[in-house]
Parts: structure tokens; C-alpha cells; sequence
């Protein structure tokens, strides 16, 4: 299994209560379907954010009360009345996928973890607060994990964001290694490409520890649930190492003797 943010919605899972399944079933249609406004097919940026902007007025119409023509989003109304959930991290997502539309290049590290803010740190928000345990302390560790998620997304992608017109890696980082956008179509794994590689990954590995304290606080269902995820994603930037920090030839992604690794290191968390 790859790490991709909106597939660590756990859906699925049978760590998941049953009756949170709508709810996030719920949330998850709107941020997949939302991001692939985004990012798939070929439609123009214009469209793209026209469509965004559909969405914008949806949630402005949840806000005020109002019922809305489409099934989608009367059912996450529904859910967000239900879970009195805060409207502000479906916002946040729709905002940094705007800011994909049009943005394909971070001069600087801040700027990434911002992007982050806004992209992957709202799904676990969401799901704590249907929890009922989203205070500040779980907040803070949620979103290191859900931000250190979204790196390890991105070193996992350099390739396939490249293709697409992106680079997520710090262009300051680059300069720092040595690292040209040449070099990165080509696919050069040399020395200064592995330097550049060893310092995100040990970086993130070190924003993914700081949250995990929330696996362990967390009861039942949910904390087994992050555990697992804490333990995905680090596995994931050990395949990356593994391979010698080549991302351009094949995907780092685990497979069926990582679930054993994983589960194993989750239970002794």
C-alpha cells in the first residue's frame, strides 16, 4: 500500500466504528472528489477553480442553514449538524487545493508546511472532532502527523508530480544540496540527490515521532487505528531509504511482509 492522504481515510477500516462509517464516508467524498476537481483530467485552471468555487458556495449554504440540490453535500450537512463539526478544515482543504491549481513550485520549507496546513492537517482534525477529542494538546500531534503524511506523500511522488509540472521539494532545499530541476527530469541518483533526499526524510521521520504520542493517548479503536498509520508512514520512508532514495524508477510502497513489521511495531507502541 502507497501513503496517500485522502486513501489513509479509513473508510475501510475495521478499526473504524461502524457507526462513524457515514460520517466519514461522508467527509472522505467531499475531499476526493473536491481534489480531483483539482488535479485529474484536463480541464483549465479557470474551470478548475470555477468548480472549486461551487464547492465554496455549498459549504456557504450549510453555514446559513439552507438546504442544498446535491445529495453529496446534503449528506455531509447532514453529517456536520449531526457531529457539530467546524466548517473550517473542509475551507482549509478547499483552499490549498485552489493553491494547487495554480501553485507548482515552494521557495522555502514554511511555505510547504503551510500548504500542509491547509491540506492534510483538516482530515485529522475532522476526524477527532467526531470523536469528541479534539482538544488542543491532540490538535497539535494530529496535524505533525497529518503533515508529515503529506511529505512522505510527496518523496514518495517526486516522479509523478514531475510529470504533472510539480515539484514539492523545496526549491531552497534543492539550492542547498545542489540539486538542479535538471537534474530532477532527469532522474539523477547521485550523491548530492541522496544528501537532498537524507535530510527530508529524517526530517519528517522526526515531525511523525513528534505526533505519535497521540496513538498512545488515544483509546481504543482510534488509537490502534493511528498507530497503524504512524507505523505506515515511517515504514514507508524506510522503503525510500532502502532504495537508496531512487523515487524516480519505482514507488516505494509496502507490501504484505511490511503489514507484519508494522502491526508488530504498532502493538509494542
Amino acid at each position: 500500500m502507497a501513503v496517500d492522504h485522502y486513501e489513509n481515510f479509513p473508510v475501510a477500516s475495521f478499526l473504524l466504528p461502524r457507526r462513524l462509517v457515514p460520517a466519514v464516508e461522508a467527509i472522505y467524498a467531499f475531499a476526493r472528489s473536491a481534489d480531483d476537481l483539482a488535479d485529474e483530467g484536463d480541464a483549465a485552471p479557470a474551470d478548475r477553480l470555477a468548480a472549486l468555487g461551487r464547492y465554496e458556495r455549498e459549504l456557504d449554504l450549510i453555514e446559513a442553514g439552507q438546504a442544498s440540490a446535491d445529495p453529496m453535500f446534503v449528506r455531509l450537512a447532514g453529517v456536520i449538524r449531526e457531529y457539530r463539526l467546524p466548517l473550517a478544515p473542509l475551507r482549509a482543504l478547499l483552499s490549498a487545493f485552489r493553491q494547487d491549481v495554480v501553485t507548482h513550485r515552494y521557495a522555502d520549507y514554511p511555505g510547504l508546511l503551510d500548504y500542509c496546513r491547509r491540506s492534510a492537517d483538516p482530515v485529522g482534525r475532522l476526524m477527532l472532532a467526531l470523536y469528541g477529542a479534539d482538544d488542543e494538546r491532540n490538535l497539535r500531534d494530529s496535524d505533525a502527523i497529518c503533515t508529515a503524511l503529506q511529505l512522505i506523500n510527496f518523496w514518495q511522488d517526486v516522479a509523478i508530480d514531475l510529470a504533472k509540472g510539480r515539484i514539492y521539494l523545496p526549491l531552497e532545499d534543492l539550492e542547498r544540496h545542489g540539486v538542479s530541476e535538471a537534474a530532477l527530469q532527469a532522474g539523477a541518483v547521485d550523491g548530492a540527490w541522496r544528501a537532498l533526499m537524507r535530510f527530508e526524510v529524517e526530517r519528517t521521520r522526526a515531525l511523525m515521532l513528534s505526533g505519535a504520542p497521540l496513538a498512545q493517548r488515544l483509546p481504543g479503536r482510534i488509537g490502534w487505528e493511528l498507530r497503524m498509520v504512524v507505523q505506515g508512514g515511517l515504514r514507508i520512508l524506510e522503503a525510500i531509504e532502502r532504495a537508496g532514495y531512487d523515487v524516480f524508477r519505482r514507488r516505494p510502497v509496502l507490501g504484505g511482509p511490511d503489514w507484519l513489521v508494522i502491526g508488530w511495531r504498532a502493538l509494542r507502541m
